[in-house]
């Protein structure tokens, strides 16, 4: 792949790996790219790099432009290693480049790489000249680390803005008016869901800072640059940043016999004959990452498990330990299962939904194998208890 002209003189140098399967945790059907941008002017400029196995590929589009040791600044934007990996090789052959980056992402480049490269610290807000661009620097901590900063060429109303409206999509279109925009907007729900949802407070600060800013263009480190849906994607950000819910409710549940899957099936119909509409999510059949995209706009979310050895199984343990960690706010929570003697794995899911801080339904617990009056009555309950709220 060439290098893909943004505006005059201003280059996509980046990488697709079409092969990512896995990311964290977070299952990436459709690859990912790393978005790497080159600044023809006066001081060249490269922003951001790519993951280490990856380095050669960008410093060839890299060279089809310019010679590499002319490189006068890098900036970046964040440390983790997707997007700085490549630095020890392109430092090699830049080795009087200065790298701008925040002062967190100075100490975390030293103590990812402990090296001695040139590097000088910008503040936000600063401004520094390439020639016939400016550039402006936003610290933008914790979305999604604290070293986290975008940056802005003036001239050219252009957003480099690290993680935030990036999507894991490889393809050979670069632009959202060249892939199809539904699913642009799907892996960008997702990415937020399963990266950028705890820091929605200051994803909130950020968007006003950026704000102030006149924008044509976002390019993103991960996935399609945005040029054409800027305003659904914003959009879509002030919602998710708020954590607005809308009616829908999630029943997400492992079975071992079948009575818990026999218990979600009843709230499922008590949610639907309450006019709410549902979706199951059985943990053997369904990755966690997908079923947190849906829980970034539901407003129930119902966990169940039999007991198994005084505990919940394991995959509903680790659902709720990523779910925890993921942190959405204004939910309705509500466990549910069965068990044969010790009933505990319904009180801890309670447990753990509380220290989520959702706001909780009564939890159902069921010995052995629901009968049919039990499972109506789990459905009436639940249709009483919302339509009474």
């Amino acid at each position: 792949m060439e290098p893909i002209l943004l505006k005059e003189f201003i280059y996509w140098v980046g990488v697709v790996d079409w092969d990512l399967r896995n990311f964290h945790g977070y299952l990436t059907q459709r690859g990912s790219s790393y978005n790497s941008y080159l600044i023809q002017d006066e001081n060249i400029t490269l922003i951001d790099t790519v993951k280490a196995p990856f380095s050669h590929e960008m410093i060839e589009r890299i060279k089809s432009v310019v010679d590499p040791a002319d490189i006068k600044y890098i900036v970046c934007n964040h440390v983790e290693m997707d997007h700085s990996g490549a630095l020890p090789a392109i430092m090699k052959l830049a080795p009087t480049a200065t790298i701008l980056t925040s002062p967190q992402g100075a100490k975390g480049l030293q103590k990812h790489y402990r090296t001695d490269w040139n590097t000088r610290i910008v503040k936000s807000g600063e401004e520094i000249s390439l020639g016939k661009y400016q550039l402006k620097f936003v610290l933008t901590p914790m979305v999604h680390w604290p070293d986290s900063m975008v940056c802005y060429l003036e001239k050219e109303h252009l957003l480099f803005s690290n993680d935030a409206f990036g999507q894991h999509i490889a393809s050979s279109e670069r632009f959202d008016d060249e892939y199809p925009f539904t699913t642009i907007m799907d892996e960008a729900r997702k990415y937020y869901a399963n990266i950028v949802l705890p820091y929605g407070t200051i994803v909130k600060k950020a968007l006003d800072a950026v704000a102030e800013l006149a924008i044509d263009i976002v390019a993103p480190s991960h996935g399609i640059i945005w040029r054409k849906h800027l305003k659904e994607i914003l959009t879509a950000y002030h919602q998710w940043s708020a954590n607005e819910t809308e009616s829908r409710a999630l029943i997400i549940y492992d079975s071992m016999w079948g009575s818990t899957a026999q218990i979600a099936d009843a709230l499922r119909f008590g949610f639907e004959t309450s006019h709410i509409r549902t979706s199951m999510f059985h943990l053997q059949k369904n990755h966690i990452s997908d079923i947190m995209t849906e829980t970034l706009t539901a407003k129930y979310i119902c966990v169940g498990s039999p007991t198994l050895n005084n505990n919940m199984l394991p995959t509903v343990a680790g659902f709720l330990t990523y779910l925890k960690g993921l942190a959405p706010q204004n939910r309705i929570g509500m466990a549910f299962g069965s068990y044969g003697w010790g009933g505990q794995s319904i009180d801890q899911i309670d447990g753990v939904l509380q220290d989520c801080g959702f706001d909780m339904l009564p939890l159902v617990k069921v010995q052995y194998i629901p009968e049919t009056q039990t499972l109506k009555q789990i459905e009436s309950n639940l249709r009483t208890k919302i339509l009474g709220d």
